[in-house]
């Protein structure tokens, strides 16, 4: 209806344009009729007629035509004041004029007919590309449904736009603008619940909807449905171009995610098997252990001496304490994937950070294997002492792991700047340079070093929620040494 109107109202100005060009004419050559002849004045008419082709079209100006014709032959053309021609000279005069106003009647009707065409192509084109334009950008599913629909009710200036997928037979709504559809309207798309769902690859109507599916490939990949909408042929070509690559987007979209479920899953897959490996490892030696210890005192009790059953007591305390550490660093690991555990920090002692991570490791590391060198004029760090004890223990732990028979343990505490360095170092192997930032990665092992497990990750973690760090550098003595930063009390800390 809009349209309609648009060209009524576009044929009347038209109109209006031609007739007040040919009353200004006649107005101007009233006067002078007798000086001019016929055809000269049937030539300056031609002038009304072709302002009402261009303003109005071509109804306007053969309207325009018929009015000049009456208007010349009633005032220009003798005997004046009547319709009657006279001689054949002035009939010639009058079909001349006709029949080059209609001429160039067509050829401007025709001109603006082309004019039309090319405006409305570089415009669909202009669609077109806007359109595919933001089908290509990296949109989730979600997203891109969302985008879809939007982009449909702007170009094509429709009511409502909702985009429906196919899931088990049935469509779902999973994208909408504008009013919901009414239960009606559902039930017109899918009249026989339960029932699979017919989509063709043809634009239809039903009603005051007109629906389009989306498929790639040949497969069903959803159906777009349309409230208030009216196309041109063009538009209705437009829509189902953009309709098939609105299905290959959201096939893209929909095989990139799961590409990236897959590649998670491989992931998580990859990372259990390497917890496994590296747990199980970590488990046969203290559970053996703690087996063999048990078995003894319960068969062989009377024959164990009070030293030798005390051994086994402290054997089995020192292995129970360190499969306590491996569930502590997996629920740790498990805190960290989260992202549920909190950094408390408060003002505390290095020389306490310290004293409490060596109590714990107390029934496997030997007070007389660790070397402890605390400055005397440090001061206290801000730091969440439960997190960085938990630090040293692993980084203690581990020194004592790969040092060697009665090997020492140094831990060494100063200051150095704005912060404090607190380094752990054995007497071991030591780690080569081209393994040193790859030892922090979670469940690595190293023929060269035969490091492994979740400790290093962990400490690591732990220090980097503070804003400080933990690097490797090369023992004094040849061994591996870690050293932690932590900053004082009243110090700006990195976020």
């Amino acid at each position: 209806m809009q349209c309609d109107n648009g060209v009524v109202r576009r044929r009347l100005i038209g109109l209006a344009v031609g007739i007040c060009a040919t009353v200004l004419i006649a107005l101007v050559l009233l006067p002078l009729r007798s000086k001019v002849n016929v055809s000269t004045v049937t030539l300056i008419f031609i002038i009304p007629a072709i302002a009402a082709e261009v303003a109005g079209g071509i109804v306007a100006g053969f309207t325009t035509v018929g009015v000049s014709a009456l208007v010349l032959d009633f005032y220009f053309i003798p005997p004046y004041g009547t319709l009657s021609i006279g001689s054949a000279q002035n009939w010639v005069g009058l079909g001349v004029y006709l029949v080059v106003v209609g001429l160039v009647a067509v050829v401007v009707a025709r001109y603006k007919l082309a004019h039309r065409e090319v405006q409305r192509s570089a415009l669909n084109l202009r669609r077109v590309y806007e359109l595919s334009e933001l089908l290509v950008q990296d949109q989730s599913s979600e997203g891109l449904l969302v985008l879809i629909v939007h982009a449909v009710q702007n170009v094509f200036d429709i009511e409502a736009a909702a985009l429906f997928v196919l899931e088990k037979g049935r469509l779902r709504v999973a994208a909408s603008v504008g009013p919901e559809l009414s239960p009606d309207e559902l039930s017109q798309l899918d009249p026989q619940p339960g029932r699979s769902v017919s989509m063709s690859t043809a634009l239809g109507s039903s009603s005051d909807l007109r629906t389009v599916s989306l498929a790639a490939a040949g497969r069903p990949v959803g159906v777009l449905v349309l409230r208030g909408a009216r196309f041109s042929d063009e538009d209705r070509d437009m829509l189902v171009t953009f309709a098939n690559d609105a299905a290959i987007a959201i096939e893209r979209a929909q095989l990139r995610e799961q590409a990236v479920r897959s590649t998670l899953l491989e992931e998580v897959d990859r990372l259990r098997h390497a917890l496994m490996g590296a747990v199980s490892h970590d488990l046969r030696t203290p559970l053996a252990t703690i087996k063999v210890a048990s078995s003894t005192l319960v068969n062989r009790a009377r024959q164990l001496s009070e030293d030798d059953a005390h051994e086994l007591h402290a054997l089995i305390e020192m292995e129970s304490d360190r499969l306590t550490r491996l569930v502590s660093n997996l629920l740790d690991m498990t805190r960290i994937e989260a992202g549920v555990f909190e950094v408390h920090r408060a003002r505390t002692s290095v020389a306490d950070l310290v004293n409490a991570a060596i109590a714990v490791l107390r029934t496997s590391l030997e007070p007389e294997r660790v070397l402890v060198r605390i400055d005397d004029d440090l001061p206290p760090v801000d730091v969440d002492d439960l997190l960085m004890t938990q630090v040293l223990v692993n980084l203690l732990d581990n020194a004592r792991r790969h040092s060697p028979e009665g090997g020492k343990v140094t831990i060494n505490a100063q200051r150095h700047g704005d912060v404090v360095h607190v380094a752990v170092a054995d007497e071991g192997p030591g780690v080569p340079e081209a393994d040193r930032e790859a030892i922090f990665d979670r469940f690595v092992q190293f023929d060269t070093g035969g490091r492994a497990g979740l400790g290093l990750t962990i400490a690591r973690t732990f220090v980097e929620a503070h804003g400080d760090h933990l690097w490797y550098e090369e023992a004094p003595a040849g061994g591996a040494m870690f050293v932690v930063s932590m900053h004082p009390t009243g110090t700006e800390v990195p976020s």
